[in-house]
This record gives C-alpha cells, structure tokens and sequence, in this order.
C-alpha cells in the first residue's frame, strides 16, 4: 500500500508583502542619506553601515520577491510549488553579507593605518536615524519570521543593522570625549564581525533546506519511534525527512504491517499521519506499506523478486 497525506500551506502575501515593499523603499533612501553622511562626515563606520543597509535594501527586495513567489500554487511542473525560492533568497543574501564583512575589513584595517578626523555629531544624529527605521522593520516583522526562514534572514539583517547604529551613537560619543579617531574603524570591524555572526547561521539553516537534509529540531530515531507506537507497524525503515521550503516538511518511509484489510491498514495510515502532523510538524507524507521483509541496499529498501505490492491513492 503507497499512500500520500498532504496538507497545502501556502504563504499568504498580502500585509507581509505590502509592508516588505514599503520597508525596501524607506532602507533605500536611508541608504543615500547614510553614504552621503559617511563621506562628509568622514566616517568609515557610517559608510560601512550604509553598505549594510543597502545588503538590507536587496535582502527586503529578494524576501518581498521571493515571498510572493512562495504563495503561488503547485502547478504541472513546479509540482511542489516555490518553497525554495524563499531559501534561496535567505541563501543568496547571507552570502551578499559575507562579502560585504570582507570589504568592511579591508576598510578598517587600512584607516588603522591612516586615521582621519570624523564628525562625531553627524554620526550620532545618522545613526538614531538608523536605528529608528531598523527597529520599525524589525517591529512589523517580528511575527511572520517565525514560521519564515526568508523572512528571519531579513529580520536578522535589520537586527545587525540595529546593533551597528547603537555602536555608532556609542563610538560617536567615545571620539567626542577622547579624540581618539580610531574607535571609528574599530566600529566598522565589530559591525564586520556581527554580520558573519548574524549571517553564518543563516547560511547553514538555508543551505541544509538546500541539500535536503534533516530539518531542524528533529532527530531521524525520534520519528521512528514514534511510527514504531502506532499499533499496528511493526517497523520502519527507508525513512527520509527533508524541508520543502523553510516551514513545511516532507517524509517518505518504508512500513511494515501485517497483512490485514484495506479497511484496518487505512486506519493504520492515518493514524501514522496524525502522529508526523502533532508531534513534528511534517504536513507531507508517503507511505508504502509491505507485507513482506526486505533487503536493505545502500540505495534503500530492495523487495525480493516476485513480492506482491497492492497501491492505495
């Protein structure tokens, strides 16, 4: 018996979109107002900063993009629809950041070498700027990041950006008491150092969706365990759990059941989809049951020749 349970979860893009678009268009002009400062100013951390605002301004238009994709329905082709637009989109602007924190860097470590005079005032007046528009980001995405590893890549973007302003209004505050010019591109190495913390974690969450590896939060014997209780398995094997997209999760297994009824090995089958539902979040699930024992391969379970297999859509 060969049984699928699915549960849609399709992303519903009105308020989140709408809000996203309207977040890349204020980060975008806060961007210009920023290097304009930095420049004036002479401030490296300002420029620095505008840097990463404008990493933020593609990461909102890359989520805003992707989440719309994300909502669109499974079709005759993407048959498990755009989950993985979002992941990618998380993937490709936690890499955008990694280079940005190199640059940043290289910046830092030459203006150690050659300091310059910076306008603490202009940077402390920028960066309350800053930290306004980041927290309100933050602010209006605080619960679709939850449940959204697109939407918590930009959200954790917001949150380094946050950080950073605060340490600028800080530096600024330390220059004016104490002269001393390189607290501005010790700054601009620490907001180097919070964007690879920030954006290390999100490249190993999006690229573990990527390669469909286990999600996270689950361990491979627990689920099988769990299978094993319901009455009426007796093992389980050939067993494979993977993300659909950053939210939903898929398993296919292999169960063996005694050879009972159509009518008992159905109330087996849902039985086993209401366990993967409640106690771990996976909506999407295949299930062959066998009668019979089998031979596993290193390419997964091998029926012997001439088994009788009967199929239930």
């Amino acid at each position: 018996m060969h049984s699928h349970a699915h549960a849609g979860s399709h992303c519903h893009h009105g308020g989140t979109g709408r809000f996203l678009q309207w977040s890349t268009g204020a980060t975008l002009v806060f961007v210009g107002i920023e290097a304009v400062a930095g420049f004036k100013s002479g401030s490296l951390a300002l420029i620095s900063d505008a840097g990463h605002n404008l990493t933020d301004a593609l990461a909102l238009l890359f989520t805003c993009f992707a989440f719309y994709l994300q909502s669109k329905p499974a079709n005759s082709v993407k048959t498990y629809g755009y989950h993985r637009m979002g992941v990618l989109a998380a993937f490709v602007n936690a890499l955008t950041l990694m280079g940005l924190s190199a640059w940043i860097f290289w910046e830092s470590f030459q203006r150690f070498r050659h300091p310059e005079p910076v306008q603490e005032t202009v940077m402390i007046v920028v960066a309350a700027g800053g930290l306004l528009l980041n927290g309100g980001i933050m602010w209006g995405l605080r619960i679709a990041r939850k449940n959204d590893i697109n939407v918590r890549s930009t959200f954790v973007h917001m949150l380094g950006d946050a950080l950073g302003s605060v340490a600028i209004i800080a530096g600024a505050i330390g220059i004016h008491y104490t002269g001393w010019q390189s607290i501005d591109p010790a700054l601009s190495m620490a907001i180097g150092a919070l964007i690879v913390w920030t954006a290390w974690d999100i490249v190993n969450e999006s690229l573990n969706i990527l390669l469909e590896g286990l999600p996270r939060g689950l361990e491979l014997q627990a689920v099988i365990c769990a299978m094993q209780e319901v009455p009426g398995v007796l093992d389980v094997h050939d067993l494979h759990i993977w993300s659909l997209g950053s939210s939903t999760h898929a398993l296919s297994c292999h169960a063996t059941i005694q050879d009972v009824p159509p009518s008992v090995s159905e109330q087996i089958l849902r039985s086993l989809n209401a366990v993967l539902s409640e106690r771990f979040a996976i909506e999407h699930s295949t299930v062959q049951f066998e009668h019979i024992g089998c031979a596993v391969s290193d390419s997964g379970c091998v029926s012997p020749v001439g088994a009788q297999t009967r199929h239930q859509h």
